[in-house]
């Protein structure tokens, strides 16, 4: 199976990066849609403007199984982020913006590097805000012999319009889905609308990429893959996500239920997320999981 981008017309790639290039004149690139000039360095919530801002691109060995394998997954850490998650664990890229301008032309360099010390995939980390600037490296990748499966890393808060210009060159979706509940989305990421935005964004990505697909040797080459971080006091809505998954995307959706939550940025100050969750409580979102019919999880 050859990754997407290595069978598209270099052409089709340039003209979705320039969709997206118009759509930050008056941003509307996530669901935010702040509506400020990122061309003129305008920052909305995402806190980027034009440049995206890069903290890291290594071969990741703590990512999925299916994803890291042997040589690794190729991550490329973008800062800036569209949700406000008070708890987030990469605060320091995501709110306080650590990193580094990177042209389109040095991302494009990342990827050949990453590609040629022998990485499974590049993995885009928390995309959501930089689908142009990720466009344009790519076409540059691409005509200078990148050929690996490229993969999605996403918070879930994605528009649709840009997800389907994307159609066809992301092999991997890979979005977190937070919760299940507005009120708690709005409590935690100034979010009121992410179930909303997260369950269309999802059917989306299936829609183009479908159920999880491995090679013979376990490493994923195209479709979906969830991930649930499980919050103390069942505050992600664990059982209204997993049956949204069993019975509107399919019961073969690849889950990766996520233990390893602590209170980080601001979340100390909030009582029902201000300690790491529980053993029984990460068992009891695996067994709810199982119980809405859905049967592939990364171990």
């Amino acid at each position: 199976m050859k990754p997407f981008c290595a069978t598209l017309a270099i052409e089709t790639i340039r003209e979705r990066s320039r969709q997206a290039w118009d759509m930050l004149e008056s941003c509307r690139l996530c669901p935010r849609a702040c509506g400020i000039n990122r061309l003129k360095n305008e920052q909305g919530v995402c806190g980027i403007g034009a440049t995206a801002l890069v903290s890291s691109a290594f071969p990741h060995h703590g990512e999925e199984n299916c994803l890291r394998g042997v040589h690794g997954s190729g991550a490329i850490f973008f800062s800036g982020c569209n949700l406000n998650c008070i708890y987030c664990q990469n605060y320091t890229l995501s709110h306080l913006h650590e990193g580094d301008e990177a042209t389109d032309e040095l991302i494009a360099v990342f990827m050949l590097q990453l590609q040629k010390m022998g990485c499974h995939n590049v993995n885009f980390v928390t995309p959501t805000h930089v689908v142009p600037q990720i466009l344009d490296a790519v076409a540059i990748a691409v005509e200078n012999g990148f050929q690996l499966p490229l993969v999605y890393n996403t918070g879930g808060y994605d528009s649709v319009e840009v997800l389907r210009l994307l159609e066809g060159i992301i092999d991997i979706y890979m979005p977190d889905f937070k919760y299940g509940d507005s009120t708690v989305a709005e409590r935690f990421s100034q979010a009121g609308d992410y179930p909303e935005i997260a369950r269309n964004a999802v059917k989306e990505m299936h829609r183009q990429v479908g159920d999880l697909v491995l090679d013979d040797h376990g490493i994923a080459r195209r479709g979906l893959l969830i991930r649930h971080l499980v919050l103390p006091n069942n505050q992600a809505g664990t059982q209204e996500i997993m049956r949204f998954l069993a019975e509107k995307i399919s019961p073969n959706t690849f889950v990766n239920i996520m233990g390893q939550y602590r209170p980080c940025w601001k979340a100390n100050a909030v009582e029902e997320i201000n300690r790491p969750a529980r053993v029984s409580e990460i068992q009891q979102a695996r067994e709810v999981a199982l119980q809405s019919g859905l049967n592939r999880f990364d171990l």
